[in-house]
C-alpha cells in the first residue's frame, strides 16, 4: 500500500478541488497495488466479490517476532463523499485499568495507505479525544465522534470539521443536573439534520435538535443499544448488546427498526451486532466480531450470509462508500470497508474493501466461498 511522506497537508483534497485528489488518488492506487500485490484478506466472499487490503500497516504489532502486519486497533470508520475514510482508534471502552486514555483520529485520502510509525502522524486528523467512536460521517465530511468518560460516566458528542472538534451535546453538566450523556457510541442524522445518538448506559436513543438541543422523551428505548442506521425509506435500524456484557463475549444481542412514530420491533435476535451500515438497495449490513461473520438483513428481519472470516480472524466495524461523483471517479462508489483483525493479535487490524455487485446479488444471494 502506499506511504505518504513529508508533513500532512491541514486538510485533504474535496469536491472542490478534486483535480488535485485524482491525481493524489491515482498514485495511491498504483503503489499500493505495486506494495501489496495478492495479500490475502483473510475473508470468504460470494462469487463476484473481490477484497482487497485497503489500509495497513508496519511496526505496530508489540509482540515481537510475531510482526503482524496492520494498523493500530481501530474499531469504527466512516466516509465523506469524497471517499476519504475516517477511522476512530479504539480505547477499549469494555475494558478497566489503564488502557482508559485519549486516543487520536485518522484520515485515509482515496486510494488507502500503508502506516508505519514515522509515517502515522502524516494521517492524525484533529487531535487526541477520550475513547473516541465515529459515529457517522456526513458526504460534506462532517465527522460526529462520540467519547466516553469511565470514570466519571460522562459522555460527549463532537462534531469535527476540518479536524476541529466543537461540542454538540453532552459534557460535563450544569451544577446538580445530570449528564444529557452516558456512554454514547452511534449517531444518526436525519434528512431534517437532527441528530440521533445511542446511550448504552441509558438504555435509549437520544434525538437532538439541528442545533444540539436535547429533544424529549428518548425518541426510542433498547436494552444496551449501540448503534444505529438510517435506510432511504427514513427507517431507523438499531443494534445492542442485549443480554451480552461486551462486544466479544458470550450472551445473545439484537436488533431493532424503528418506525416514523418511534416504535421499536425486534428484528433479528442472536447475533451481536459489531458494526452496522446500510449499503445498496436499502439493505442493512452487519459485522459479527465474535463468529467474524458478515451477513444482510432484510425489512422482515431474514438473516442473509454474506460473508466470513477464515483463519481465526474476527471483523468489527464497517462502513459503505457513498455513490457521488468523486468516489465514482476514484472507483470506491457503493463499496464496503471493513475492519479485520487476527483473534490472537487484535491490537492490529486491517481495513479491507470489498467490491462487488452488491445489489444484484440481494435480488439472488449466493453464499460465500469457502
Amino acid at each position: 500500500m502506499a506511504t505518504v511522506r513529508g508533513r500532512r497537508p491541514p486538510t485533504w483534497p474535496a469536491a472542490g478541488g478534486f483535480a488535485a485528489g485524482l491525481l493524489l488518488a491515482a498514485a495511491l492506487l498504483a503503489a499500493a497495488a505495486a506494495a501489496a500485490p495478492g495479500r490475502d484478506t483473510g475473508l470468504a466472499l460470494p462469487p463476484g466479490f473481490v477484497a482487497d487490503v485497503y489500509v495497513s500497516g508496519r511496526g505496530f504489532d508489540s509482540s515481537g517476532e510475531r510482526r503482524v502486519p496492520g494498523i493500530p486497533a481501530m474499531g469504527t470508520l466512516g466516509l465523506d463523499g469524497t471517499g476519504t475514510l475516517y477511522l476512530a482508534r479504539t480505547g477499549a471502552r469494555f475494558r478497566s485499568g489503564e488502557v482508559e486514555d485519549l486516543w487520536p483520529l485518522y484520515r485515509i485520502p482515496p486510494g488507502g495507505a500503508d502506516l508505519t510509525a514515522e509515517t502515522e502522524s502524516n494521517f492524525l486528523y484533529g487531535p487526541p479525544l477520550p475513547n473516541p467512536q465515529v459515529g457517522t460521517v456526513t458526504r460534506d465530511g462532517t465527522v460526529w465522534i462520540t467519547t466516553y468518560d469511565r470514570d466519571r460516566q460522562l459522555g460527549a458528542l463532537y462534531r469535527v470539521v476540518n479536524g476541529r472538534p466543537t461540542l454538540f451535546a453532552g459534557g460535563r453538566p450544569d451544577p446538580g443536573a445530570p449528564p444529557v450523556l452516558r456512554h454514547p457510541e452511534g449517531v444518526a442524522v436525519d434528512a431534517a439534520g437532527r441528530v440521533y445518538v445511542t446511550d448504552r448506559e441509558q438504555d435509549a436513543v437520544l434525538r437532538f435538535t439541528p442545533t444540539g438541543a436535547l429533544l424529549s422523551p428518548p425518541y426510542a428505548r433498547m436494552r444496551r443499544v449501540r448503534m444505529l442506521a438510517f435506510d432511504p425509506s427514513g427507517l431507523l435500524w438499531l443494534g445492542g448488546d442485549g443480554t451480552a456484557e461486551t462486544p466479544f463475549g458470550p450472551g445473545m444481542g439484537e436488533i431493532w427498526r424503528v418506525g416514523p412514530d418511534g416504535a421499536a420491533h425486534p428484528a433479528l435476535t442472536g447475533p451481536l451486532p459489531a458494526g452496522m451500515a446500510v449499503g445498496p438497495g436499502g439493505i442493512l449490513f452487519v459485522a459479527q466480531r465474535r463468529t467474524g461473520q458478515l451477513f444482510a438483513v432484510t425489512p422482515e428481519g431474514d438473516r442473509i450470509e454474506f460473508g466470513s472470516a477464515r483463519s481465526g480472524s474476527f471483523v468489527r466495524g464497517l462502513a459503505f462508500a457513498p455513490d457521488t461523483p468523486e468516489t465514482r471517479r476514484t472507483g470506491v462508489a457503493g463499496d464496503l470497508f471493513v475492519i479485520v483483525a487476527p483473534r490472537t493479535m487484535w491490537l492490529v487490524n486491517d481495513v479491507v474493501r470489498i467490491s462487488g455487485p452488491f445489489e444484484a446479488w440481494l435480488r439472488d444471494p449466493a453464499p460465500p466461498t469457502p
